[in-house]
């Protein structure tokens, strides 16, 4: 077991940020920070769910992208392990779920599993703690 301070400063990447986008610089630090306090073998995933670009090259990606599986309001990040599935959407301190990510989440709640909005670190290891998710942080 370890407490979160020992190994939050040891997060490679964890001290960097990409000016404009703090939901990837929150998804940096949570997914570094997850991989490190899970048990081995659990699976922390990011589906590539959206395109970027604008324009017609932006919308015949995302038909592509719809063609090969992927589902609008799909959470940031799907964390499974010990039978546990936990989905975690990551916004910035102000950002606002879309139509899509509530439609999403009112699905995945229905179908029983857990889903949880995360604007910090705490709030994700919260979510691991509130949805029995075992982890090596001392108390978790």
């Amino acid at each position: 077991d370890m407490k979160p301070s020992a190994f939050i400063k040891k997060i490679p990447g964890a001290d960097r940020k990409r000016r404009g986008n703090p939901e990837a610089d929150l998804q940096r630090v949570v997914v570094s920070t997850l991989r490190q306090v899970l048990p081995k073998g659990f699976v922390v995933h990011h589906s590539a769910n959206e395109v970027r670009r604008g324009g017609e090259g932006g919308r015949v990606a995302q038909g592509i992208a719809q063609g090969m599986g992927v589902h609008p309001g799909f959470s940031d990040l799907l964390v499974l392990g010990s039978g546990r599935c936990l989905f975690l959407e990551l916004k910035s301190k102000t950002g606002r779920l879309s139509d899509a990510q509530v439609e999403f989440r009112e699905f995945v709640v229905r179908e029983g599993h857990a889903w949880a909005l995360v604007r910090s670190l705490d709030d994700a290891l919260k979510a691991l703690s509130d949805n029995h998710f075992p982890t090596r942080i001392k108390g978790g």
